[in-house]
């Protein structure tokens, strides 16, 4: 039965749509950027690590002007695989 069946009948439907721009909670958003780093192949890891390695990571962060830690891990592992490629 539609709407006009059931309105012809005395029957009154209200849809209540949320506005397409509703702004997304946080769990929503963090949900979202989660979903859209898995479909591009990154994976969120958390480490644990002694304050000198991070150290280390914080400096080799700063010698090459990288944004984050991520991109200084990245990078030593990269040249870690070319060293172990060429040897």
């Amino acid at each position: 039965m539609d709407n006009r069946a059931r309105e012809s009948e005395g029957i009154s439907i209200r849809v209540r749509r949320m506005p397409r721009n509703a702004p997304l909670s946080p769990a929503e958003k963090a949900r979202l950027y989660r979903k859209r780093h898995r479909e591009a192949g990154i994976e969120e890891v958390l480490f644990q690590l002694p304050g000198h390695a991070v150290a280390v990571i914080d400096d080799l962060k700063m010698r090459h002007g990288l944004r984050n830690r991520s991109q200084a891990l990245l990078q030593l592992i990269e040249e870690r695989r070319a060293v172990v490629a060429q040897g």
